[in-house]
């Protein structure tokens, strides 16, 4: 009797289930809500896909309902992509979202330049998603802007392979490939035209100078860069600007995302690698981020190869400047967050830097060197070293950032370690005396340092956003600049003119900051 009533019951739960309304929907009447009324898909290059960006649907109401139609008002036309809830495509029928819930529309887009118009170098391509038909439609608005530019990319094989080159051979005589190609004769000038996008390693050709033009913006996808062959030269010519925001006359090197989000995000490429024997290199209001190491030189022999002048290295997730066994010179030369050092001259060579703001604010992982250091000897194996020669000056500069240590020394007696600092901010805390018995580090010894500030604080603007002016009457890099070095420069990195008489440490002459309450 106690089956036959179980058996009742369950009957008696089906039938009442299948009387219920719950899973029936009711038609969607035009109340949709949207998390936003317009999809700004930031600028995109040609032919190069968007980032994803995300919508959300919402049903307010407190039954469920089912939207007939969703679609793109371009349809299968259209160059933009959906995914709806989960499911990819460019129409949708039937969509149901249930009581107080909401979905997800996820939008993309690629387009080429080409099919959109003939005039100018940039479209602005809309679109519109579709919720509904008729008098209970409506629309969300998608707008992007498509810019044309210059591809330039390494050859694809018809076996599947990709054109590469050779950086010399492994210790069991293998060579040693990265993707990439050499520049065309007819590649060789970067105007500021079109924007260039860089597939791998582009390489300028031995005896060949590539001509970066005043305006040029070069990009890089992952894993790319440029490098400079041995005889080779890299010459980027920037000016100064006059519209502090655009910045039409910097040359800029930087990734190939071109959302906000990634404007500021180490490690989106590779490196300009100016390689062993290269020569004559010259780089001015030039603006080099978001690489692993920003400018790489290789050791060079003989006379100046590289000139630095007006030049900005930020977002770097290894190195800013990395120099081994270089020759350099450099003045209102900026360099900030980097996951190692900003400037590491290591393995020898000769340098010289004037007006320089050699700063690490990096906070996105542990940073175990400081903002600048400098060595005559390298590691080539287990336990093998070898060593160069050292010679550097460092005048009326700012070597600071958030580590108690910003400079650092790997000195062999193997070789010469000469170094000059004067008129100039560092940042070097030794509160228990880790270093009292280093020579390198008496900060008294005349012969190394001369007229130095120590561990008082440069009142950057926002040094963690890579703004690193600094504060007229508060910053303890005001007034300690030698002037006599400060004639040669008679301007700082903004074209600003420096004070004859007590000009500033770094490259940046003080100002007034804003008054940020108002």
């Amino acid at each position: 009797m106690k089956y036959l009533y179980a058996l009742g019951l369950f009957c008696t739960i089906i039938l009442w289930s299948s009387c219920r309304n719950d899973f029936e929907t009711v038609s969607s009447t035009g109340n949709l809500e949207f998390s936003t009324d317009t999809v700004y898909l930031d600028t995109i290059f040609s032919n190069i896909g968007s980032s994803t960006y995300t919508l959300k649907v919402y049903n307010r109401s407190d039954e469920d309902i089912n939207i007939p139609s969703v679609r793109l008002g371009e349809g299968e036309s259209s160059n933009y992509r959906l995914n709806v809830d989960g499911v990819p495509g460019k129409e949708f029928q039937d969509v149901r979202i249930l009581a107080e819930d909401s979905i997800f529309v996820f939008v993309e887009t690629t387009a080429d330049i080409e099919t959109l118009t003939t005039e100018g170098l940039q479209f602005l391509y809309t679109d519109q998603i579709q919720f509904d038909t008729g008098g209970n439609q409506q629309n969300v608005e998608l707008v992007t802007l498509v810019q044309d530019a210059v591809f330039l990319f390494p050859e694809q094989f018809g076996d599947g392979t990709t054109e590469t080159l050779v950086l010399g051979q492994d210790e069991e005589g293998n060579d040693i490939e990265i993707e990439g190609f050499f520049l065309d004769d007819d590649e060789l000038t970067f105007t500021n035209e079109k924007p260039y996008v860089i597939y791998g390693y582009a390489a300028v050709p031995p005896n060949r100078t590539l001509t970066v033009e005043a305006g040029a913006r070069v990009h890089f996808h992952a894993a790319s860069g440029i490098l400079v062959a041995a005889n080779a030269s890299m010459q980027c010519l920037g000016a100064t600007s006059n519209d502090p925001e655009a910045l039409e006359n910097e040359i800029i090197f930087e990734g190939d995302r071109l959302e906000p989000e990634f404007s500021d995000v180490p490690g989106q490429w590779g490196t300009i690698w100016l390689t062993a024997g290269s020569t004559d290199h010259v780089f001015r209001n030039t603006t080099i981020k978001n690489g692993v190491i920003g400018l790489r030189m290789d050791s060079n022999d003989g006379d100046l190869t590289l000139e630095m002048e007006n030049v900005q290295l930020y977002n770097h997730a290894v190195y800013g400047l990395y120099a081994l066994t270089g020759n350099v010179y450099g003045e209102n030369v900026v360099v900030n967050n980097c996951g190692q050092s900003s400037l590491a001259c290591l393995f020898g060579g000769t340098y010289e830097f004037n007006h320089c703001t050699f700063a690490n604010y990096w906070t996105n992982s542990f940073r175990s060197l400081p903002a600048v250091q400098l060595g005559n000897v390298i590691q080539t194996g287990e336990n093998s070293f070898e060593t160069m020669p050292l010679n550097i000056a460092i005048n009326n500069s700012i070597i600071y950032g958030n580590e108690q240590r910003e400079i650092g020394y790997d000195n062999s007696a193997d070789a010469a370690f000469n170094f000059n600092i004067s008129n100039t901010l560092i940042r070097f805390e030794d509160p228990s005396g880790d270093f009292d018995d280093d020579p390198l580090y008496d900060f008294s010894d005349a012969a190394l340092y001369n007229n130095i500030v120590r561990n008082q604080d440069p009142v950057f603007f926002a040094p963690e956003e890579n703004e690193l002016s600094i504060e007229t009457g508060t910053s303890a890099a005001d007034g300690i600049a030698d002037p006599t070095v400060s004639t040669q420069l008679n301007t700082d990195i903004t074209g600003t003119p420096r004070d004859g008489t007590n000009p500033d440490a770094g490259a940046y002459e003080s100002v007034e900051f804003p008054d940020m309450e108002n």
